[in-house]
């Protein structure tokens, strides 16, 4: 895959030499409201992130980083389950790009992307019903709901996911 890119951002394929971004700016804060939890070490977070370009390499998965004009690392999003009628999509943005755009910039040329490359009709899209700023972002898609699954990890966090199909034909 070759890189995304927008106005603003490249969204290119993760490479490891992101990996201290990735461990530093995947915090607590940033992780509140979702499913995975902070990296513990450096050697944890170079584990799990070879795991998903593994993933990548397989076809299963889109792991991409996101990149402003300078190259400064923005955030992450991830496609999941590609070879499934209705991949799910994740991104987030470090704390010190957050409120300026880049979440639905990046979001927006994903959805573009497999939509074209993958012939898909949707995304699924889970975001905490109190994280507002996640929320707000896929109403800015053609998207529909499809309930809230209430569950506590496996590390004691309580999580209210909606789910959102994105509709990707529209976007």
């Amino acid at each position: 895959m070759t890189a995304i890119r927008t106005q603003r951002l490249t969204i290119a394929p993760f490479k490891m030499e992101l990996a201290q971004e990735y461990y530093q700016e995947f915090d607590e804060e940033i992780t509140r409201y979702q499913y995975p939890e902070p990296f513990e070490t450096l050697a944890d977070a170079k584990e799990r992130l070879q795991g998903f370009l593994e993933a990548m390499e397989r076809g299963e998965m889109l792991f991409l980083s996101i990149l402003d004009k300078e190259g400064g690392f923005v955030g992450g999003v991830e496609v999941n389950g590609l070879n499934e009628a209705c991949p799910e999509v994740g991104i987030w943005i470090s704390k010190g790009f957050q409120r300026r755009g880049y979440a639905h910039e990046a979001l927006a040329a994903v959805v573009r992307y497999v939509a074209g490359q993958y012939g898909k009709d949707w995304l699924a899209y889970e975001a905490d019903i109190r994280n507002v700023s996640s929320i707000r972002l896929v109403e800015k898609f053609a998207y529909s709901q499809e309930g809230v699954d209430e569950f506590e990890t496996e590390t004691g966090k309580r999580l209210s996911l909606r789910r959102f199909l994105i509709r990707l034909q529209e976007a």
